[in-house]
């Protein structure tokens, strides 16, 4: 009987190892704050007659309208890395509030955000430039300082 016991609380044992030794598997989302926001350029609106410029070469009508379109550009800081990012939804692009704390996650090119205190949407953004945040000060100390007389 005490081997059958034995036995049994191995079976048990061997059977709750793989249950705890995995742990959390979603990792969970990072906080950031929203340093600035800026209008960058974007691209150019074309209002005319570009694509029937060759058949209207010779009447002189291609005359065109363009116009230089700014897209806004957020500055993203955590603690290890500062993003640069701008919304996939560039005809209605959401406003985010600057000096608020998001919560986000990082897949590929693209950052999936929502404002901590606000809403619970999830809203997409294109990463287009990261860099380490503490890049500048960490050159700065890293310099050796002059040595006074």
């Amino acid at each position: 009987m005490s081997a059958k016991t034995a036995l049994f609380l191995t079976i048990i044992l061997v059977a709750a190892i793989p249950l705890s030794a995995g742990g959390n598997k979603k990792n969970p989302p990072e906080r950031a704050m929203l340093e600035k926001m800026e209008a960058v350029p974007c691209g150019a609106k074309e209002k005319g007659v570009t694509g029937l410029g060759t058949v209207w070469a010779s009447a002189g009508i291609t005359h065109v309208n363009s116009d230089e379109k700014l897209c806004p550009q957020y500055e993203v800081v955590s603690d290890e890395m500062e993003y640069h990012i701008r919304p996939t939804d560039t005809k209605h692009p959401i406003v985010l509030p600057v000096g608020k704390e998001i919560v986000f996650k990082i897949k590929k090119d693209r950052m999936y955000l929502r404002v901590a205190d606000g809403d619970q949407k999830m809203l997409t953004y294109t990463v287009v430039a990261e860099k380490p945040a503490n890049s500048d000060t960490n050159a700065q100390n890293a310099a050796p300082k002059p040595d006074r007389p």
